[in-house]
C-alpha cells in the first residue's frame, strides 16, 4: 500500500489530484478542511485523528504534530532500524504529502486582520511535515504547490517520478 498525506489551505485541484492518486493506488489520509473538501468531492479519506489515536485539538492547533505521522515522513525504507521502529509502533510510511501553508502574509496585509487572527495563521504542523519530508526527499515525494498536481501525476503515472527527483519539491 502506497499513502500520501494531504493537508492544504489552497484546495485548488486538490479533489482531483485525490482522485487520481486513488486512481494510482494510494490510500488517502488528510486532516480537518482537506478531508471534508475531499469527501465532498466524493474520495475516501482516512481522517488523521485515524492515523494518530488523537483528534484535532486545541482548535486545530494540533493535528499533525505527531510520531504516526513524523515517523511515517521519516522512516527509511530498507533500513533495518526504522523498519522495526515501524512495525513496533504501528506506523505505516507515507509516500507522498501535498502541504501548502496558511495565507499568512495575505492575512496580515488586511487591515482589519486582529492581531489574534494573524496568531492564528502562524502554521506550526504543515512547515514541520514539509522539513520531515523533505529530509527524507529520497523516500518520499513532496509536493507543496497545486500547479504541479498534474505533473506529479503524469510523472507517477509513467512511472518516471522518483521521490528525490520531485519536482513539487521547493
Amino acid at each position: 500500500m502506497v499513502r500520501a498525506l494531504l493537508s492544504v489551505s489552497d484546495k485548488r485541484g486538490i479533489v482531483e489530484f485525490a482522485r487520481a492518486l486513488v486512481a494510482l493506488g494510494y490510500e488517502i489520509v488528510s486532516t480537518g478542511g482537506t478531508a471534508e473538501a475531499l469527501r465532498q468531492g466524493g474520495v475516501a479519506v482516512v481522517p488523521i485523528e485515524r492515523v494518530t489515536g488523537f483528534p484535532e485539538m486545541m482548535d486545530g492547533r494540533v493535528k499533525t504534530l505527531h510520531p504516526k505521522v513524523h515517523g511515517g515522513l521519516l522512516a527509511r525504507r530498507g533500513h533495518a532500524g526504522d523498519e522495526r521502529a515501524l512495525k513496533e509502533h504501528g506506523i505505516t510510511p507515507i509516500d507522498l504529502v501535498a502541504v501548502n501553508l496558511y495565507p499568512f502574509r495575505e492575512t496580515v496585509a488586511k487591515p482589519e486582520t486582529t492581531f489574534e487572527q494573524a496568531i492564528e495563521h502562524i502554521d506550526i504542523g504543515g512547515p514541520s511535515m514539509l522539513r520531515s519530508a523533505a529530509k527524507n526527499h529520497e523516500r518520499v515525494v513532496v509536493v507543496v504547490d497545486p500547479d504541479d498536481y498534474p505533473k506529479i501525476i503524469a510523472a507517477l503515472r509513467a512511472g518516471s517520478l522518483t521521490p528525490g527527483a520531485s519536482p513539487g519539491l521547493r
